[in-house]
């Protein structure tokens, strides 16, 4: 599971203005259609193309667990694409991103500060080039250590430094212990 890339794709998906579809057999269609057959969605869902036929039939309605959140996190990830670019374009120029996170946080400073790592719960708005940097980084594959390098970096620029106004030689923010995190744009 990828904490900051599956918290970006919620993100985006809260800007869906169809609901996804929520039975088995219409996500199954909507799959095949997209796919434009049943031996690719077969091959990606790891499941026999007679199974996959069977959920376009309505034959099978309820599938195992295991299957049922591959097939949902298939389908979320092809929903409304024009509408998820739309909204990762806006974040990314003017919009920004908000992180909500609760985790332990510190810094690499000179000596004499204060750079005990502590736990610390921060609601951020993070400006358009670092709600760019995490979507680009994030299409381009990026793991989740990359992403988490990035969003320290940018909790450094806006909420640590204040955007230059204090804390200017503070070199690093460490970021780690995640409890909680969560993106909205």
């Amino acid at each position: 599971m990828s904490l900051f890339g599956d918290g970006l794709d919620a993100a985006v998906q809260k800007s869906f203005t169809r609901p996804v579809p929520k039975s088995a057999p219409a996500q199954m269609r909507y799959l095949v259609k997209q796919l434009k057959g049943t031996r690719a969605v077969a091959q990606m869902l790891r499941i026999s193309q007679r199974t996959v036929e069977r959920y376009v039939k309505d034959q099978i309605k309820k599938p195992r667990p295991d299957l049922a959140a591959r097939m949902e996190r298939e389908v979320k990830k092809r929903w409304q694409p024009q509408i998820r670019a739309k909204a990762r374009a806006k974040a990314a120029s003017t919009g920004g991103i908000v992180i909500d996170t609760r985790a332990r946080m510190g810094y690499t400073a000179p000596i004499g500060s204060t750079d005990q790592d502590r736990i610390r719960h921060l609601t951020v708005a993070l400006p358009p080039v670092y709600a760019a940097r995490l979507f680009e980084a994030q299409e381009q594959g990026a793991g989740d250590a990359r992403l988490q390098e990035i969003a320290a970096e940018a909790l450094k620029e806006v909420y640590f430094q204040d955007g230059g106004r204090r804390a200017g030689s503070l070199e690093e923010v460490r970021f780690t212990d995640i409890e909680h995190l969560e993106f909205d744009l």
